[in-house]
């Protein structure tokens, strides 16, 4: 495996930090600018992958309507970050993606899942081009 550089491994924690962060928090818009304009999340969990800006903001935005409507709070939790060159200006991302949601006082892990994204330099970031979400109780 080639090595990458530490700025680049730093800017891909700070993507996936700031990822996690807004769509836990309800910011929706915020979430979706950290794909491309073309992004594409596709899980097992959601019966249709959100592509493109518009549809990935409604994702978040249906994403936060039922925490609130539960009177929860999801956090994402990712670990386990593998980052490997997949051409110039491109990576290809391998994590582990946990979904803990607190209710009532008690904090339960509802998904372990590992996910594998297709990351591009774009406009002096890195954004997901590609999600693809895999989730450990499927066949």
């Amino acid at each position: 495996m080639q090595p990458i550089g530490a700025d680049v491994l730093a800017h891909v924690h700070q993507l996936y930090g700031a990822q996690s962060r807004h769509i836990d928090e309800g910011r929706a818009a915020g979430w979706a600018a950290t794909f491309t304009a073309d992004g594409e999340f596709r899980s097992p969990s959601y019966p249709e992958p959100a592509i493109g800006t518009t549809a990935l903001v409604e994702f978040a935005e249906r994403f936060a309507a039922a925490d609130r409507d539960a009177g929860a709070r999801t956090r994402h939790v990712i670990t386990n970050l593998v980052a490997e060159p997949a051409g110039p200006g491109a990576l290809t991302v391998h994590g582990y993606l946990q979904i803990v949601r607190t209710a009532a006082g008690e904090s339960r892990l509802l998904r372990m899942t590992t996910f594998t994204d297709e990351l591009v330099a774009d406009g002096g970031t890195w954004r997901v081009r590609r999600r693809e979400v895999r989730r450990d109780d499927a066949r």
